[in-house]
C-alpha cells in the first residue's frame, strides 16, 4: 500500500513563509503525477499545485501562481511546496496527493496523505 506522509505545516504570519514535505513510500514515485491540495474549514478540498511525473510541468491555481513552488526530488521520493507571501486566506489543512496524471478533480488521485495545517494569521 503507498503511503503519502506530510509534514511542515504549522503557524505563520501573513508574509510568512512555510516549505511543506511529502515523502511517499511503497511505491514508484518517479510515474508518480503528484498534487497538494487544500481544504478550509466548511470548504470544498481544492487543487494548489501539480507536478507532472514525465516531463517535470507544473500547474498552480491562479490563486497562488507567482507565490508557490512545487518541486520534487526523485531520489528521495519527496515532493515540496515552498509557500511564500502567506496570506490568511491560505489557511487550512493541506494534503499531498498521487496519481497516474496531473488533474485538477482531487477525486481522480489514488492516494493521499494525512494532511499537514497551515494557520496564517493577519
Amino acid at each position: 500500500q503507498v503511503q503519502l506522509v506530510e509534514s511542515g505545516g504549522g503557524l505563520v504570519q501573513a508574509g510568512g513563509s512555510l516549505r511543506l514535505s511529502c515523502v511517499v513510500s511503497r511505491g514508484t514515485f518517479s510515474t508518480y503525477a503528484m498534487g497538494w491540495f487544500r481544504q478550509a474549514p466548511g470548504k470544498e478540498r481544492e487543487f494548489v499545485a501539480a507536478s507532472n511525473w514525465s516531463d517535470g510541468t507544473t500547474n498552480y491555481a491562479n490563486s497562488v501562481k507567482g507565490r508557490f513552488t512545487i518541486s520534487r526530488d526523485n531520489g528521495k521520493n519527496t515532493v515540496y511546496l515552498q509557500m511564500n507571501s502567506l496570506k490568511p486566506e491560505d489557511t487550512g489543512v493541506y494534503y499531498c496527493a498521487a496519481g497516474s496524471l496531473v488533474r485538477y478533480n482531487p477525486d481522480l488521485y489514488n492516494y493521499w496523505g494525512q494532511g499537514t495545517q497551515v494557520t496564517v494569521s493577519s
